[in-house]
């Protein structure tokens, strides 16, 4: 028997709306998940809540159980965990992640859920997709013992990608950001701070850098940055924006390099011995670190969405990670500070 659930929907760009999503019973080898936590991922979320994804790209951004069409009306989101309710006997009852947009609840292929590990509290396993996207960057970037690699952009990609890398041996991690409030945030994470105007300042070039910041800017400061020899992993994506940059100067005489990683399909060092669910299952399990606690910076009710990404997309509303929570008796959290 159908269920009615509930779904964000961008209606246009830049209104949101909760419409209703009726839920078919589980057939055989589905489960039906009830919705616990979602995450939202700012920089791509609003980027598609604006309408700002090049129609070049529409294909390329859909994301897995999107509905609809860009620039809108569509159903979009890839952060979800809930709780199988009904499905194969090892899967119900268990928490587990989805790439599932914001709804209250869903049906999807037994395959299409990940189980989350004990020890990584559901909240924090709305981070799985964006880990994911960190461990794809650091298969293609290679980072070795001793390297000093700075990370151009604190956000939430950044963030992560920061945090896998303090855990390398001997590697010195530096997060690189305009907003001088996200220090906190990177000793948390074990890593460094600068401003880029200090980063630039220091002696030696860096062995790697890793771009997120999504502006001309923010690249041309990683270029900067680089050491002879040495390369931009460049993990932004910009929707519609020009990128500008400056290819004088050292670019040429130094040799440098600049490289694409996107997390759609499994990093060339690693494709054909991994695949896209074991990626996914490692970054869960890297999720039992409480360190990534600190991306969690605020928190709202499913309900409260389309007046929540209004002010996400505008900066009145700032973010690392903003959680969305599903049960009507959950007690909302503080937010973070950080």
């Amino acid at each position: 028997m159908t269920e009615q659930a509930r779904a964000f929907w961008v209606r246009e760009p830049g209104a949101g709306e909760i419409r209703p999503a009726p839920v078919p019973d589980p057939g055989p080898g589905e489960v039906l998940v009830r919705a616990s936590w979602s995450g939202v991922s700012r920089g791509t979320e609003t980027l598609v809540f604006g309408g700002r994804v090049p129609e070049s790209q529409h294909a390329a951004m859909r994301a897995p159980y999107q509905e609809g069409d860009f620039p809108g009306p569509v159903k979009y989101g890839y952060l979800s965990v809930g709780v199988v309710e009904r499905g194969p006997d090892d899967l119900v009852g268990r928490t587990v992640f989805c790439l599932y947009p914001h709804q209250t609840a869903y049906v999807v292929p037994a395959t299409a859920v990940t189980v989350v590990p004990d020890g990584v509290p559901a909240r924090r396993a709305v981070l799985a997709g964006t880990v994911e996207t960190a461990v794809n960057a650091l298969w293609d970037a290679g980072p070795l013992l001793g390297d000093r690699v700075a990370v151009v952009g604190a956000g939430m990609v950044g963030c992560c990608v920061a945090r896998l890398l303090a855990g390398i041996p001997g590697v010195e991690v530096t997060l690189v950001d305009v907003d001088a409030t996200r220090k906190d945030v990177a000793a948390a994470l074990g890593a460094g701070f600068a401003e880029p105007q200090d980063a630039l300042d220091e002696p030696a070039g860096r062995d790697l850098v890793v771009h997120t910041s999504a502006t001309s800017a923010g690249l041309q400061t990683s270029l900067d940055l680089l050491a002879p020899d040495a390369t931009v992993v460049e993990l932004s994506w910009y929707g519609d924006a020009e990128t500008r940059v400056s290819l004088g100067g050292a670019f040429h005489s130094g040799r440098l390099t600049v490289r694409a990683s996107q997390v759609g399909a499994v990093a060339s060092a690693r494709r054909g011995r991994r695949t896209t669910a074991q990626r996914l299952a490692l970054a869960l399990d890297l999720l039992r670190d409480p360190a990534f606690d600190v991306l969690l910076t605020g928190e709202s009710r499913f309900e409260e969405l389309p007046d929540v990404l209004p002010r996400l997309a505008s900066g009145s509303l700032p973010a690392l990670c903003h959680t969305i929570a599903y049960d009507p008796d959950h007690p909302e959290e503080p937010p973070c500070t950080a």
